[in-house]
């Protein structure tokens, strides 16, 4: 009968791992000695490398690194918000990208004089005496003042005179969606704005590597909204169903993997010198196909219909305010069409271009002991199609700044035109306040709009009229600001999942940049402070 194995050799067949640990046969006592030497080696290399990833796992946990999410509805300041802590924070890159926004405050300035001559034409006084009459359509003015409405004579003079503004429109945007870029690894360095200057309106948009249309440009369709929202739609002179009347009452909007900046950095568009024996440099200004060519020629023709009474009174009539949309720069004309315009860090954070998706930046800010923290600021889209995104970033936010623009009380939502923006932005709030996973996250409010709301107010439009709960309080700022205040922070402290962690409310206008550099201050040094404390380093 065949002996039974010992258990070493039994678990040597079964265990390759025990088979390779066991010594060789025959050892001798001087090759033992070195097999237990290397291993003990080994295990030491082994702890050390085990001891580097248990610090740093350690270090992860206890860096003080600040995650702060910037929150709201569209065209709330989000952005504007951003641009105010990279001014702060980020200068020098700020400052680089200046001149890349040359295009975008174009087509900002485009678009609002379009939409004024658009709002005062003789055929959208007829399509509203019709709708009027007919029943066909809620008016805010009612009948006897539509048919006596103010009629501009000079509408004739204007709409010939700033006719080349209509392909300029179309010319900004392809120049914006289609830098020459496919893929964000392969950016033109400049543009050919002379593919753009030939007036065919049927040129093509850009076509990538793979066959298909650059994919950074989203122009939405369009719908009708009311007067009173900053994206009111109007229908084209003459009913017409062109690109550019499809194009114009809807905003522009890129990607946030676009990298359209470098495509109209400075570096892109300006040559040193001319030549060898002049020091004069050469730039867009110089470039007959540049849109500032366009923009020049037509300034005093804009001016003119700026200035205009019967305009004034005409978008009155039509409880139309341009001033009130992001993107404002009719009162900047001559400015801005001059050849050498150079745009300020004012006009970048009134500059409107709307971003899809979640766009990340990455700033060091220091505390109050001079220790560099780094800090990580998400802006995500606020219309109601994109606020799915919001909820992936929950999990390990430190702060979220929200933007409640409470000048909007008149307003309705771009992209649904039945609900106002001031409800709309007050339900978005209590969702937030509310969100179990944010239960430890300090929340920032900015009601912010403010001057535009001490604007409205002056000009006699009453907050009664569409917050009937408001009553017959007092119609001034300091009356409707307290309001707006206490209505806001009481929704946080009935709904909130944690009514001890750190709230602070500020009312702001975020386009002042002294007065949001103050504010910004504070609310950085709250966040790293709640911040230190949470990871137990105070």
């Amino acid at each position: 009968m065949a002996r039974p194995l010992e258990p070493n050799r039994r678990r040597s067949f079964s265990d390759p791992l025990a088979a390779a640990l066991m010594p060789p046969p025959n050892e001798s006592a001087a090759d033992r000695e070195r097999r237990l030497e290397a291993e003990s080696e080994a295990k030491q290399v082994s702890d050390r490398i085990d001891e580097m990833l248990r610090a740093e796992k350690k270090e992860k946990r206890t860096k003080p690194e600040v995650k702060v999410l910037i929150l709201g509805q569209s065209e709330s300041g989000k952005s504007t918000t951003l641009k105010q802590f990279q001014l702060m924070h980020a200068t020098a890159a700020f400052h680089a990208d200046r001149i890349a926004w040359r295009a975008v405050i174009y087509l900002n300035l485009v678009r609002s004089v379009r939409r004024i001559l658009d709002a005062v034409s003789p055929e959208s006084d007829e399509a509203e005496d019709q709708e009027t009459v007919s029943g066909r359509a809620i008016s805010f003015t009612s009948q006897s003042s539509v048919i006596s409405a103010t009629r501009v004579l000079k509408y004739p003079q204007y709409r010939h005179a700033l006719e080349p503004l209509r392909e300029l429109e179309e010319r900004l945007i392809r120049m914006l969606s289609s830098p020459n870029e496919d893929e964000p690894t392969h950016t033109a360095p400049r543009p050919d704005w002379s593919i753009y200057a030939n007036g065919n309106s049927n040129t093509q948009v850009t076509v990538g590597k793979n066959g298909r249309p650059a994919p950074f440009i989203t122009i939405p369709p369009s719908r009708t909204s009311s007067p009173l929202s900053p994206s009111t739609s109007l229908p084209s002179p003459g009913g017409s169903s062109n690109s550019s009347s499809k194009s114009k009452n809807v905003e522009v909007s890129v990607h946030h993997t676009s990298n359209w900046k470098k495509a109209f950095s400075l570096g892109n568009r300006i040559k040193s010198p001319k030549s060898a024996h002049t020091n004069e440099i050469e730039g867009w200004w110089d470039d007959p196909s540049d849109p500032v060519h366009v923009l020049n020629s037509c300034a005093q023709p804009m001016l003119a219909l700026w200035k205009d009474p019967s305009v004034k009174q005409r978008l009155r009539e039509k409880r139309i305010r341009v001033e009130e949309g992001s993107g404002f720069f009719l009162d900047e004309i001559s400015r801005i069409t001059a050849l050498r315009y150079f745009p300020s860090d004012q006009d970048v954070l009134k500059a409107r271009l709307k971003t899809t998706g979640v766009v990340e930046h990455s700033f060091s800010i220091a505390d109050s002991q001079r220790r560099l923290i780094p800090w990580k600021i998400y802006d995500v889209g606020g219309a109601r199609n994109q606020r799915h995104a919001w909820a992936p970033y929950f999990e390990d936010v430190n702060a979220i700044i929200f933007l409640a623009p409470i000048s909007a009380f008149d307003q309705v939502l771009a992209e649904d035109p039945e609900v106002n923006r001031l409800e709309d932005s007050v339900l978005l709030w209590k969702s937030v306040v509310s969100n179990k996973l944010l239960a430890h996250v300090s929340i920032i409010l900015f009601l912010n709009k403010v001057d535009l709301l001490q604007a409205k107010l002056k000009s006699g439009v009453r907050l009664s009229h569409h917050m009937p709960r408001y009553g017959d309080r007092p119609n001034d700022y300091e009356n409707v600001s307290s309001y707006f205040y206490n209505k806001f922070g009481s929704i946080h402290q009935t709904f909130s999942s944690n009514k001890e962690r750190e709230f602070k409310i500020h009312l702001t206008s975020v386009t002042d940049t002294r007065r949001t550099a103050t504010i910004i201050q504070n609310v950085r040094d709250i966040i790293i402070t709640v911040n230190l404390k949470n990871i137990h380093l105070m």
